[in-house]
């Protein structure tokens, strides 16, 4: 069924749509229900609907030639996957993969195309979305190329944090492995350390951050940066 009631939406940016712009798009936006493991876009393959994310999060995913796959970027209810329409191409550089179970409003490719064209809010919006978004892969890059890999768990386990919706969260070893590019041995080194300091628990497949400001202070300063430029590209513009 639509979705109708901008009041009850939880995705940021359809939140900040004008009213009239926001009414004009509701018909068309679906709820579904995104399991984990669920590929939404595949990797230079044409992308067929966008995803605002209510709850949950989406791994934009690289693919290695050894079929391995990276971690470049994080979606949750701050954002949404299919930034190729924005852009005006078919065509996705990425996977976009659903990391933690989702519920997210989709959005058929033609229907959404059309929104674009008749809503320059929408468009503006989703460039400054673009923007923040792009900010997150740049520095989220330079950290994985320089920070260790405590650090670099610390800010990955930050973000999840803050899109999971709780603090418990379902979350494997070998899913923070694969997305951090490490070993599966060298994640577990890792959250063992982030667990006996009492920032974090870990069983049977679910994380649960215990200590918050804790786990703030043995990240890197990535993660406040990248929340800083966030928050200022998407803030409300004066009128």
């Amino acid at each position: 069924m639509p979705a109708t009631d901008q009041s009850s939406v939880a995705n940021h940016l359809l939140a900040a749509l004008p009213a009239v712009d926001f009414a004009r798009l509701a018909p068309v936006l679906e709820p579904v229900d995104l399991p984990i493991y669920h590929t939404l876009l595949h990797a230079e393959a044409e992308a067929d609907a966008a995803y605002f994310v209510e709850t949950g999060t989406i791994s934009m995913l690289a693919r290695l030639e050894d079929g391995g796959l990276v971690e470049v970027g994080m979606v949750g209810r701050e954002g949404m996957a299919g930034l190729p329409f924005v852009f005006g191409t078919k065509i996705s550089p990425v996977e976009a993969m659903v990391q933690i179970p989702s519920r997210s409003l989709r959005v058929a490719g033609p229907a959404f195309r059309q929104a674009l064209k008749e809503s320059p809010a929408l468009v503006a919006l989703l460039l400054r979305y673009s923007q923040a978004f792009h900010t997150q892969v740049s520095l989220a890059a330079g950290c994985n190329a320089t920070h260790s890999l405590v650090h670099r768990l610390a800010r990955w386990l930050l973000m999840a944090h803050d899109r999971a919706g709780g603090d418990e969260f379902a979350l494997t070893h070998e899913i923070m492995s694969q997305m951090l590019a490490v070993r599966r041995a060298g994640v577990t080194i890792a959250a063992g350390s982030l667990q006996t300091a009492g920032l974090i628990g870990y069983r049977r497949g679910k994380i649960t951050v215990l200590n918050r400001g804790g786990l703030e202070e043995a990240s890197c300063e990535c993660y406040g940066t990248i929340q800083r430029i966030t928050k200022r590209v998407l803030a409300p513009l004066p009128d």
